[in-house]
């Protein structure tokens, strides 16, 4: 069936099975179970789903009868399944654009150079507070639809350009609205200290204490956080600032993770890890001190090579250090109106591989296994496996490297989500 139907069909003949099972043949599989061999590969394969939960995968040969039995039968036609994919660092949510500051970028002007003449961070505050929850939504959807049209199944949203208590707040709760209107898991994380707004320039430990600290109790309590996030950079927030928002977090019982060593070496990767954090993320100025830290507490690596390309950087993360210390390596987009107006996690990938020259099977693991792991979702999703949400992609592809090496060219056939089928090619 796959590759017939219009999307109307696909539903009407998903609810015809009279034991509410869905059963996937004829595939081939890239499981990404923890341990296995490259990408845990299937030659020929089933997944059967039920009630949204992956309830087998393995040899088709081995499928159960009595799962095949009065289920929704789809053949895949030898095509290849992967886990759906994960963007886990986005800063989708957000008012207006900053072309601007490209075009100023284009003329020489660094990242750090913009930030000081009033623009980065700070330039999107009034464009985002400008909008409603509703507007909000109305102007991430485009963004979030061209991801999901990619195969990706879960998205983390960040706060950040609200930089007041309410304006954080309606960030967060348009992340939350994103995943009632698309069929998405959204993760959030609260990134109150991202920068510092004008009224409190020079006064970072008064804004921690009047913005960011209370405003992190508000939406706790309102159920809108599941991470707490900072920036730790001589234009952002210091080590010691952003101990003070982690203490905070941490007496909520809140997991966190940081933006760190991105335009220096703060020391914020080593701070995070001393946090047990879920990631470090952008690391290109990370030392080795910090790297063996988070492979001891087991934070995640994400690695950001839109914002790399699009600020022009020269000094790269040290990912051989990375996988010489054993930390796990995740790839996102980083998409947010800046620093990375990204919105392929494709794309992201082949960047990997041609700027950072991560593998065919890193890449494929950093938006799907590690991705999950650096959100806390590992025992819920990013990889094929019985008990975990039935979340993938079926891609038109001979072998999984196409995935990577594509620039601009998007194979997915169809996105299955929590055993929904949810789009398929003609």
């Amino acid at each position: 069936m796959c590759g017939n139907e219009n999307l109307g069909d696909v539903f009407s003949i998903h609810s015809e099975s009279r034991t509410g099972v869905t059963v996937w043949t004829n595939a081939r599989l890239a499981t990404l179970v923890e341990g296995s061999e490259g990408l845990g590969t299937v030659e020929i394969g089933a997944i059967a789903a039920r009630d949204g939960v992956i309830v087998f995968v393995g040899a088709e040969a081995d499928l159960p009868p009595d799962l095949r039995r009065d289920a929704l039968v789809v053949d895949c036609e030898g095509r290849w399944i992967t886990p759906g994919l994960i963007d886990c660092h986005t800063h989708i949510v957000f008012g207006g654009d900053r072309a601007m500051e490209f075009e100023m970028r284009l003329e020489g002007a660094t990242y750090e150079e913009v930030t000081r003449a009033g623009g980065g961070i700070v330039s999107s505050v009034k464009s985002t507070n400008a909008l409603s929850v509703d507007g909000l939504v109305e102007a991430a959807l485009p963004r979030v639809d061209a991801l999901l049209a990619e195969g990706v199944s879960t998205l983390e949203i960040k706060s950040g350009y609200g930089l007041s208590i309410e304006g954080e707040l309606n960030m967060l709760r348009a992340a939350r609205a994103l995943a009632k209107v698309r069929p998405v898991r959204v993760v959030t994380s609260y990134l109150a200290a991202h920068a510092t707004p004008v009224e409190y320039k020079g006064r970072n430990g008064d804004y921690i204490a009047d913005i960011v600290l209370p405003g992190m109790d508000k939406a706790h309590a309102d159920g809108l956080i599941d991470a707490v996030d900072g920036f730790c950079e001589g234009i952002a927030f210091s080590v010691d600032e952003m101990r003070r928002v982690f203490d905070h977090a941490k007496s909520l019982d809140i997991p966190v993770k940081l933006h760190a060593e991105q335009l220096s070496n703060l020391g914020g990767a080593k701070l995070a890890a001393s946090y047990d954090a879920l990631s470090a993320d952008h690391l290109e100025y990370l030392d080795a001190e910090g790297a063996a830290a988070m492979a001891k507490a087991g934070t995640v690596a994400v690695i950001l090579p839109g914002a790399f390309y699009a600020i022009n950087e020269k000094q790269k993360p040290p990912i051989q250090a990375l996988r010489d210390a054993g930390v796990r390596i995740a790839i996102a987009t980083d998409c947010n109106p800046g620093t990375s107006p990204l919105t392929s996690l494709l794309l992201t990938m082949n960047m990997s591989a041609t700027l950072f020259r991560l593998t065919v099977d890193e890449c494929i693991a950093g938006a799907t296994r590690e991705a999950a792991r650096a959100l806390g979702l590992i025992g819920e999703t990013g990889t094929l496996e019985v008990g975990k949400s039935a979340d993938f992609a079926i891609w038109n592809i001979q072998r999984p490297a196409e995935l990577v090496y594509r620039i601009g060219f998007n194979p997915l056939h169809s996105r299955i989500f929590k055993g929904q089928i949810i789009g398929a090619s003609r």
